[in-house]
């Protein structure tokens, strides 16, 4: 893989901002946008990125934070889910404190916001108390945008529960947008201030990059993967007022920062920044070392999130408007599906193939294909013949004899669970066959070397064979079609 961004430079830059912001309060709550572990929308657009620098530069910190995760009462009750993982945000939240437990961070509590009585929610609020972690509840803000008076008073913020912490910088984070993050910090300054606490709040937020242009191709990939938020990149205007320097923001902190900036002098009394740039502290666009490859990875991404919200609107859980917006990206990239030319390999088989489901894999310049057979599905077919590549075994060798896998089968088949071998059982065999098979075990050690390559199929992967492809870490379109698996 071609690198184009230095993580160990912004591993030292990154954590030198954060720590400069940190000392101009007595306590800060710092909102951590985007992914606090495995960021990989991240490492697909800067190769070069590793997808967990942000907790590892918070490691140094350790001893000096405390962590709060945020969840949104409604993303609870529609059950919304982590399209990366395949779970609802509130196993996210589970998922996340029991990670950073592990790594030795202190987990201070989690805020259910606009919480309004949802049994789903109770339910939620039970699990999480029974299993130790603390839970506080954010109701509507009373006079929530504009009546700044009544936000920043006791019928306001005041109304929110106090959280204690004890250590002077607390990351806000979530496991997703729209999570009340802003609200969350916003929340505990005012009750901090009343208290005579010199608390502040600054904003870690990767995307957009701010000294990055407005078109390019980095922004307009953050523009995809929010496309379903209808946010938009922007010139911020205040910014550009106050120190006659362009910077890229996006729509919504631009269109908020009036309002923040004035419930932030209503709880300090005093002007902390002059413009939705001043709040961050990110320091990516400092990091990229070869341009042109942050570009096509940038390009690739956007292309990848179209066929995503595609099949979104298929499977009724997206707008029409969603996947449209991002074509347009793409047209003023000119760009179009095949720039991924595993979308046309794919095609061209299937089409070869007289109809057959078929998933095309890129691994070393090389597109490697696999077709559904009376045995296997296309992810099954399609990895086995890349790892059979890149561990040099000729086509005509089976890994695993149909004397293996046909009992299998005939079992599945018995049991009503499926018409073929998914990829994991195919995975499965393979390990076990490596016990005695050494040209099985030189195969399944190439394995990791699929991570991050492309892939796309002619029909809507899911099921074990969506997460066993998304486990390989292999980056999967789909064309939007259903197909019996």
């Amino acid at each position: 893989m071609k690198i184009g961004f230095d993580n160990k430079k912004y591993v030292k830059i990154q954590s030198k901002k954060i720590k400069e912001r940190f000392k101009l309060f007595d306590k800060l709550y710092l909102e951590v946008g985007g992914k606090l572990f495995d960021d990989s929308h991240a490492a697909r657009i800067l190769p070069g990125f590793k997808n967990d620098v942000k907790i590892s530069m918070f490691q140094e910190l350790k001893d000096d934070l405390e962590i709060i995760f945020c969840i949104n009462a409604k993303d609870i009750e529609k059950n919304k889910t982590r399209e990366e993982y395949g779970i609802t945000y509130d196993n996210e939240i589970i998922k996340l404190i029991n990670k950073s437990k592990n790594m030795g961070f202190s987990v201070n509590s989690v805020v259910v916001t606009l919480y309004n009585n949802q049994i789903s929610v109770d339910k939620f609020i039970k699990k999480l108390n029974r299993n130790g972690i603390k839970t506080y509840i954010h109701t509507f803000t009373k006079g929530y945008p504009t009546d700044v008076d009544t936000i920043v008073s006791e019928e306001g913020y005041g109304k929110n529960p106090y959280i204690e912490t004890t250590k002077p910088l607390i990351l806000v984070n979530a496991p997703g947008p729209g999570s009340g993050k802003l609200a969350t910090c916003l929340s505990q300054i005012y009750h901090e201030n009343q208290r005579g606490v010199n608390a502040g709040y600054a904003k870690f937020e990767t995307f957009p990059v701010w000294n990055l242009p407005l078109k390019h191709p980095v922004n307009l990939a953050y523009e995809a993967a929010t496309a379903d938020l209808k946010d938009r990149n922007m010139i911020d205007p205040f910014h550009l007022e106050k120190y006659g320097t362009i910077a890229v923001n996006y729509n919504r902190d631009i269109e908020t920062f009036p309002i923040l900036k004035n419930i932030l002098n209503k709880v300090s009394g005093k002007d902390i920044y002059y413009s939705p740039t001043d709040m961050g502290v990110n320091m990516v666009g400092f990091c990229i070392t070869n341009n042109a490859v942050v570009e096509e990875a940038s390009k690739k991404e956007i292309v990848r999130r179209y066929y995503t919200e595609k099949v979104n609107y298929k499977m009724g859980l997206a707008d029409e408007d969603t996947f449209k917006k991002i074509h347009l990206l793409m047209n003023e990239l000119n760009i179009d599906e095949n720039y991924l030319d595993v979308v046309k390999a794919s095609l061209d088989k299937k089409e070869k193939e007289k109809g057959l489901p078929v998933i095309a894999l890129k691994i070393n310049r090389k597109i490697i294909t696999g077709k559904q057979t009376s045995l296997l599905s296309p992810a099954g077919a399609v990895i086995l013949n890349v790892i059979k590549y890149l561990s040099k075994i000729p086509d005509d060798i089976y890994l695993l004899s149909p004397s293996i896998l046909e009992p299998m089968l005939k079992l599945k088949k018995d049991l009503g669970t499926g018409e073929r071998l998914t990829l994991q059982e195919v995975l499965t065999a393979l390990s076990i066959s490596s016990v005695t098979n050494p040209l099985a075990q030189k195969a399944i050690s190439c394995i990791k070397k699929i991570n991050g390559v492309d892939a796309h199929a002619t029909y809507i992967v899911t099921g074990s064979d969506k997460k066993a492809l998304k486990d390989l870490k292999i980056n999967l379109t789909c064309e939007n079609e259903f197909i019996e698996e």
